[in-house]
C-alpha cells in the first residue's frame, strides 16, 4: 500500500458515509485521484495491511506527498488548504468553515456511532427537537428520543448538502435505519434545521419536505 508520493490516494469504501466526503470532493474539484477499496465486510480495515495506512482500522484515509491523513474532516481541511479548492478567501470564513467541520463531526458521527451520550452532549441543557411536529424539551426528553428512535432504530445520516443561513445550519440527508419503511420513499431524505449557540444545538427540526409548487 505505497502509492506514489505525488498522487492523492484515498483508502475507503462505497458503503461507508464517511468515505464519500473526500470523494465528493476531489469529484467536485475535479482533481485526479487513485481509490483504494478496503472491504468492511470481510474485516480488511482490521488486517496488518491496513492498520499500517490507518491505526485505528478506520476508513477513510489519504496518502499524499509522504503524508498519511486521517478521518473524513481532517481530510476535508487537507484538501482545502493543499490544494486551494473550496478554500474561503477570508480569514473568517475559513475559520466558520472548520466550525462547522469540527460541529458536524461531533453530532453526525455520534448519530452514526449509534452513541446515546455524544449525540446528547451536542445538545444544550434547555433545547428542543421538533420531529414529525412533535415537541421534545430539554436533554432528558431528547435523550430518551434519541436513544428509542435514533439509537434504538439504528439510523443513519448520509450528509448530501449543508448551507449556512444566517447563522441556521441546514442539513440535506439520506437517512436509513431498520425503522418502519411503509408508505417512504427507496431514498429518504430529509432536512434538519440546526440553531447553535456556543458550539451547542439549541434546536433542531427535523423535516421530511415536499416539492414547492412555487
Amino acid at each position: 500500500m505505497n502509492p506514489p508520493d505525488d498522487r492523492l490516494t484515498i483508502y475507503g469504501s462505497f458503503t461507508s458515509s464517511s468515505s464519500y466526503k473526500p470523494i465528493l470532493y476531489l469529484a467536485l474539484a475535479r482533481l485526479p485521484y487513485s481509490f483504494r477499496t478496503v472491504n468492511l465486510k470481510i474485516g480488511v480495515q482490521k488486517s496488518p495491511e491496513y492498520l499500517a495506512v490507518n491505526r485505528w482500522g478506520v476508513v477513510p484515509s489519504l496518502r499524499h506527498r509522504g503524508l498519511t491523513i486521517l478521518q473524513s474532516n481532517v481530510i476535508l481541511d487537507y484538501l482545502a488548504r493543499t490544494t486551494g479548492h473550496f478554500e474561503p478567501a477570508a480569514e473568517q470564513q475559513r475559520w466558520q468553515a472548520r466550525e462547522w467541520l469540527a460541529w458536524e463531526a461531533d453530532h453526525i458521527t455520534a448519530v452514526n456511532a449509534f452513541d446515546t451520550d455524544a449525540i446528547v452532549a451536542t445538545f444544550a441543557e434547555d433545547a428542543y427537537v421538533n420531529d414529525n411536529r412533535r415537541e421534545i424539551w430539554g436533554t432528558e426528553a431528547i435523550r430518551a428520543f434519541m436513544a428509542k428512535e435514533f439509537v434504538g432504530d439504528h439510523v443513519t445520516m448520509e450528509v448530501r448538502e449543508v448551507l449556512d443561513h444566517y447563522g441556521d445550519i441546514i442539513v440535506r440527508a439520506r437517512y436509513d435505519g431498520t425503522y418502519d419503511k411503509a408508505n417512504l420513499p427507496d431514498e429518504l431524505v430529509m432536512t434538519s434545521y440546526f440553531g447553535i449557540s456556543d458550539n451547542r444545538i439549541v434546536s433542531l427540526a427535523v423535516i421530511f419536505n415536499q416539492p414547492s409548487p412555487y
